[in-house]
């Protein structure tokens, strides 16, 4: 199933970008969205969920290039090791290693993570989401700077998976 952060960035994704119609599918859970008006749908195995789309009236084109041009050097730099497992951010937003400045990073370099480990949060929009390892193993590298902006898919961590 979806998480309502995940719904919320894909729609936004979509309304900013020049494509008409999306359609997206995981183990059953299926995210549909149309602009111009038609209504966007989430459909779970057994569930429905039918939300209106947002529109702008903002030029929609621009912002899609950026993201992409820099997504390809920092893609380029980690992928040297295909062993190397990911954790990539879900969403837009501020990227921090602690809950708070007081206390120590979720995780550091050399830390084993089990898959609902939290390894940080990405502030979007002024709520803090947990982002989770979501794969079992050891942190190899931490590829953000705590307080830094983070992109859309731009990976944060390096996990050596078990």
């Amino acid at each position: 199933m979806f998480k309502i952060q995940e719904i919320r960035e894909i729609i936004k994704l979509v309304d900013s970008s020049s494509i008409d119609e999306f359609v997206y599918e995981v183990d059953g859970a299926k995210v549909k969205l149309k602009k111009n008006g038609v209504v966007t749908e989430t459909v779970a195995p057994k569930k429905e969920v039918v939300a209106p789309v947002v529109e702008q009236s903002a030029p929609t084109a621009a912002p899609v290039a950026p993201a992409k041009a820099e997504e390809a050097p920092a893609a380029a730099s980690t992928s040297n090791d295909s062993s190397l497992h990911k954790i990539v951010s879900p969403m837009v937003g501020t990227f921090y290693q602690s809950p708070n400045p007081d206390t120590p990073a979720y995780v550091k370099v050399g830390d084993k993570v089990g898959n609902e480990t939290i390894v940080c949060i990405v502030e979007a929009m002024k709520l803090f989401n947990e982002i989770e390892a979501e794969v079992q193993g050891e942190i190899v590298e931490v590829l953000v700077k705590d307080g830094e902006l983070v992109e859309y898919g731009q990976p944060l961590f390096l996990v050596k998976a078990e």
